[in-house]
């Protein structure tokens, strides 16, 4: 596949009355002059087109454990093999992928991999499921649903690691070809993501409740946790408290650590017993499954039985110790239904991280 050949005909677009076209994908609404790319760097018009300049190029591909998306409900223990592309729709100052989400080298740094082809790797690298992460999958909305339509042709489930920035119509046809999306809450309030995030929180918000009420879409969140920006006691109680009300209990929500990156290197790395707090308080509000993230914190990462309150599936960071939930999803002990997807079909695949190369013999 050539660059020209990667310049792909894009959805959620229309012309405007002055010559320019405006990206209906997400609720930036990108107004685009010929040849001017959106914010997300990967949408541009063309020919008096929008054109999808990433579409069958990826940023490298790697063997994950599904716990790393994270998920820790969806086939735990299993393999899932992982791609993103370049470029990003939302301008997070804290953003820890930077090097891939901030990207502007779209024509040098990227494997060429047809969906199929990713579908064919990941069988063989005996995974479980395809994951969209790295970056946004939304802004690649194209390819990635393509991607999709292949993986499940071959029994693969699909993975979107989202910050759920997306318009109502194309989170539709985008979900529907989704088995399970892990979205990133960044916070709970207005300030923080007009700031910290140049985007808007009610269309994540938006985007959650259509995942849980109208999808059978396997669901979990996860907000980064980051020093004296998000971490009161207030808002990750009023998160806490919308997601009970909205979401429902047995949601997952998992509160991952900051490290300093990109342009706030000058805030000191979360501590644990922040996580071990805000975990506290998601729990007091109600909710079944909360998590820390980006630490050792075995009680922070097992999964306990919402019933009689054992540990079922026991964690350190992402390598499981023990896993007692059954493959029909229920508590050993008391027989409670435990939210999620489980089988007992993978055997455990650790916290290794495995590259992959998709065309070896192309490599210098």
């Amino acid at each position: 596949m050539s660059v020209s050949e990667s310049h792909y005909p894009a959805r959620w677009w229309h012309a405007l009355p002055d010559g320019r076209i405006q990206c209906d994908l997400c609720p930036r609404d990108c107004k685009l002059h010929e040849g001017q790319r959106g914010l997300c760097f990967v949408r541009k018009m063309e020919g008096g087109q929008m054109v999808l300049t990433t579409y069958g190029r990826s940023s490298g591909f790697c063997v994950d454990p599904i716990e790393k998306k994270p998920l820790n409900h969806f086939y735990p223990g299993s393999s899932v093999f992982s791609f993103g592309t370049a470029g990003c729709n939302l301008a997070c100052k804290f953003c820890q992928n930077w090097d891939i989400s901030k990207s502007r080298e779209t024509d040098t740094l990227m494997d060429q991999a047809s969906p199929d082809e990713i579908a064919a790797a990941a069988e063989r690298a005996g995974s479980k499921s395809v994951a969209f992460t790295y970056n946004d999958p939304v802004i690649f909305a194209e390819y990635a649903m393509d991607v999709a339509d292949a993986c499940h042709a071959r029994g693969l489930k699909t993975v979107a690691v989202t910050a759920g920035y997306i318009h109502e119509a194309p989170r539709r046809a985008f979900y529907a070809k989704m088995d399970a999306a892990n979205v990133d809450l960044k916070a709970f309030t207005e300030d923080f993501y007009f700031k910290l995030t140049g985007a808007q929180l009610q269309p994540v918000l938006d985007t959650l409740v259509y995942l849980k009420r109208e999808t059978k879409v396997w669901t979990e969140i996860t907000t980064l946790l980051i020093p004296g920006r998000n971490d009161s006691d207030a808002e990750i109680a009023a998160m806490s408290q919308w997601i009970m009300r909205e979401l429902g209990p047995e949601v997952p929500l998992h509160f991952s650590a900051f490290h300093p990156d990109w342009k706030m290197r000058d805030v000191p790395p979360t501590p644990a017993s922040t996580l071990s707090r805000a975990r506290d308080i998601a729990l007091k509000a109600g909710l079944h499954y909360v998590y820390t993230g980006n630490v050792h914190d075995t009680t922070g990462g097992t999964t306990f039985c919402p019933g009689c309150h054992d540990p079922l599936i026991v964690r350190d960071w992402y390598r499981i110790e023990r896993n007692s939930v059954t493959p029909e999803g229920r508590c050993p002990h008391c027989g409670h239904a435990i939210a999620g997807h489980f089988d007992a079909s993978h055997p455990a695949f650790g916290n290794r991280r495995i590259p992959i190369a998709l065309h070896p013999e192309s490599r210098p």
